[in-house]
């Protein structure tokens, strides 16, 4: 599988080559220098969301079930701004 890296512009310059990319592998397309999307064929779409497995079975990590996964509780409170 090949990965392809465009950023924004490229992509709107040649959404034909993005495209084309797309059917060997995922495009990753940068925003800014940062990865922002995934162009994916349709086909490796449904691949990927139809299949029934875990996120760590569909990016092919053998050792998936070793793998806890436990993040921390986020509390989050609303707070008056101070404007002085």
């Amino acid at each position: 599988m090949t990965i392809t890296t465009l950023t924004s512009r490229e992509l709107n310059q040649d959404i034909g080559r993005a495209k084309r990319a797309a059917k060997l592998g995922p495009v990753v397309v940068t925003d800014r220098g940062k990865p922002a999307h995934v162009l994916l064929s349709f086909s490796e779409y449904r691949r990927l969301t139809t299949s029934g497995r875990t996120l760590a079975e569909a990016l092919g990590m053998p050792d998936a079930k070793e793998i806890t996964f436990d993040p921390p509780r986020v509390r989050i409170e609303a707070r008056v701004p101070s404007f002085d």
